[in-house]
Formats: structure tokens, C-alpha cells, sequence
């Protein structure tokens, strides 16, 4: 049991906004202090990677100087001593070596990668998907997978041309994903959406206007604006060449329940969801489900939850290509301290959805 002294240290830790950075090894408050550990003896950056510390044992230090007169030394594993942190060096070679894979005329392997960042392929293999949420080969095909969206955007060549061009040596892999992706065939993405048909309805709600479209699939748009006109242009750009088809009488019904689903967001929706997407925005947009009305994640947590800690903003790029409002609540994902970050259908909604969640 803990005397009445060391229940007070604990409590002090405990009640310093740092120790919070501490236990989310938030690598954002690197450089701003540095935590050290009696029963170790050995002061640390506050993304370090050790087992975690008691609070009653652990003191904070504004600089290295600080923390080494009072008697500490520094950690093996993040170094806080050296001017640039081993995170940081890594987070560098993963981005050299993402760029690379993005110009290659084909994927690179892992051993080649692992060969110019001078590491084993398994160390390779680990740091890189720590830091992006994806393997070398995972990223590699998304990258291809957004070139066969350019060249199909750009309107020359065959599809087969396009696929071959972007790096895929065959068309089976590359339609084999095509429609998690696309959500349509890439011919039909080339067209525009062409020979889909896309069911849409204009709403009122206390947010302001709302759009609710639905493919054969199921709702694959929620979209919250001031201006009706505005959102159904958004989603003409996005299929210019499908059939848009007025809401009839069931899918009203579906659009009512969206209504309800904004104004009481506890409530829950059960209708099926068209989500499009890569594996990683996919595994972001799951996690999100799985926060709870009432509760919000940071996007440190978020990546926590889904296996790859350290893609903090591939997570909030995830966030921002969401295109279901409340159906996948990246309303839920705030800053670091709490605060609102941007949010695609503005910061006043998101602040609203909160407080209806949370009342």
C-alpha cells in the first residue's frame, strides 16, 4: 500500500496535463519536457517506448540539463539527449522511401526498400507500417490504385492501358480491388459513373440542408451544407454521368430515418453503407464506428486502435475523405488537448453533433 507521501506524488503526476502526453506517448510533446523515473533512474522523451512508469515515481524536467543535475540519465531506447529523436529519423526514411515507391514505374520489393534504408526487410517491414498503417506492399498498390484513378480521370487509352500503366502486371489484381476502390467497374468510373444508378433525396434538418444518396450498394453519401444546390453539385461532380434518381416512396422512408439518425444520434443507424475506400481509410472509418455516442477519440487514440500508432495524419487523412457524415462519425476525433480540428461540413456541426451525443 502507498503511504500518504507517495499518494501525494501520484496524485500531483496524475494531475499534470504532461502526464496525459506520458501515457499516450505523444510524440507532438517531444522537446517540451522530458519525464524521468526514481525507481529507474533514467529520463525520457515523452513518446518513449518503455513500460510505462508509476505516477508516484515519475518527476518532469523542462530540459536534459535539468533532469541529468538532478541526478538522472538518459534512455538507451528513445535518446533523449540527441538533437533529433530516433522517431523522428525513422519517421524521414519511411517518407524518402514513400516517395520512391509513389515514382516507381513498378513496386519495389521488400528487400530492395529494406536495402536502401540499410535495415533488415523484418525491421523495414515494422517500422513502415508503424508509421503509415500499411505494408510496403499495401502502400505500393494504393499508390497504383490512385495513378489507374488518374489515367481513368484523364480519358485517354483503354482501361487495360491505364491499369498496365499504373504499375499493376495484371488486370486481375487490380480489378480484384476495383470494387472496394471505385465502388463501380473502372469502366463505368470512366464514364462517370455511367450505367449506375444513384438514388438521392434533399432534406431539412437542425444542421441545416442535408443530402442522402444511396448506389445499388447502399448509402454511399451524407452530406451536411447551408446550401441544398451546393450539395447536389458535389455529388454531380463525383458521378457526372450516372442516372440521379429522385428519392420514390422507400427510399424517403430511408432519408427520414438518416433525419432521425442526425437529431438523435444515439439512436443509431441500421441502414447498409457504401463505403469506398482503401484497406487503411477502411480500418480508420471501422474504428470510428466503434467509438461510442457520448465519447471521442483523438487521432493519436484512433491510430492506437487500429495497429499503427505512429500514422497519426494518414488517420486524419482518413478522416477528412469520409463522405458519410455521422454514419462514420469523424465527428468524434478531436485534437490532442481536447479541442475541435477541422471538420468537412464545418466546425459548428461537429461542435453541435457533439453536444446532442454527449447531452
Amino acid at each position: 500500500m502507498m503511504n500518504s507521501k507517495t499518494e501525494q506524488r501520484a496524485a500531483a503526476t496524475v494531475a499534470d496535463p504532461r502526464w496525459a502526453a506520458v501515457q499516450a506517448r505523444d510524440a507532438a510533446a517531444d522537446g517540451q519536457f522530458f519525464y524521468a523515473v526514481r525507481t529507474t533512474g533514467v529520463y525520457c522523451r515523452p513518446s518513449c517506448g518503455a513500460r510505462p512508469a508509476r505516477p508516484e515515481n515519475v518527476t518532469f524536467h523542462t530540459t536534459t540539463a535539468d533532469a541529468e543535475a538532478a541526478g538522472f540519465r538518459a534512455c538507451k531506447r528513445c535518446k533523449p539527449d540527441q538533437a533529433t529523436p530516433p522517431a523522428a529519423q525513422q519517421q524521414a526514411m519511411v517518407t524518402a522511401l514513400c516517395r520512391w515507391i509513389e515514382q516507381a514505374d513498378s513496386a519495389p520489393t521488400l528487400d530492395e526498400l529494406a536495402q536502401r534504408a540499410q535495415l533488415s526487410p523484418h525491421h523495414l517491414h515494422r517500422i513502415f507500417k508503424a508509421a503509415t498503417g500499411l505494408t510496403p506492399r499495401a502502400y505500393a498498390a494504393a499508390q497504383r490504385a490512385n495513378r489507374v484513378r488518374r489515367q481513368l480521370d484523364g480519358g485517354t487509352g483503354t482501361v487495360t492501358e491505364a491499369i498496365y500503366s499504373a504499375g499493376f502486371n495484371t488486370g486481375s489484381r487490380f480489378y480484384a480491388a476495383a470494387d472496394g476502390l471505385l465502388g463501380m467497374t473502372p469502366s463505368q468510373y470512366r464514364a462517370g459513373g455511367a450505367d449506375t444508378e444513384i438514388r438521392f433525396a434533399l432534406a431539412q434538418c437542425s444542421l441545416g440542408a442535408l443530402l442522402v444518396a444511396r448506389s445499388p450498394r447502399g448509402i454511399c453519401a451524407i452530406s451536411l451544407g447551408a446550401n441544398a444546390d451546393a450539395l447536389l453539385r458535389e455529388l454531380q461532380d463525383r458521378f457526372p454521368n450516372a442516372a440521379l434518381i429522385g428519392a420514390d416512396a422507400a427510399f424517403e422512408q430511408e432519408v427520414a430515418a438518416v433525419v432521425g439518425f442526425v437529431e438523435a444520434p444515439r439512436l443509431g443507424l441500421s441502414l447498409p453503407l457504401d463505403v469506398r475506400g482503401t484497406a487503411f481509410q477502411q480500418r480508420v472509418w471501422q474504428a470510428l464506428r466503434d467509438i461510442p455516442a457520448g465519447r471521442t477519440a483523438t487521432y493519436t487514440e484512433v491510430a492506437a486502435l487500429i495497429g499503427s500508432p505512429a500514422a497519426v495524419r494518414a488517420v486524419a487523412s482518413a478522416c477528412a475523405a469520409n463522405t458519410l457524415a455521422i454514419a462514420i462519425p469523424c465527428h468524434r476525433v478531436v485534437r490532442q488537448d481536447g479541442s475541435l480540428s477541422g471538420y468537412r461540413w464545418g466546425i459548428e456541426r461537429k461542435r453541435a453533433l457533439l453536444d446532442r451525443e454527449s447531452a
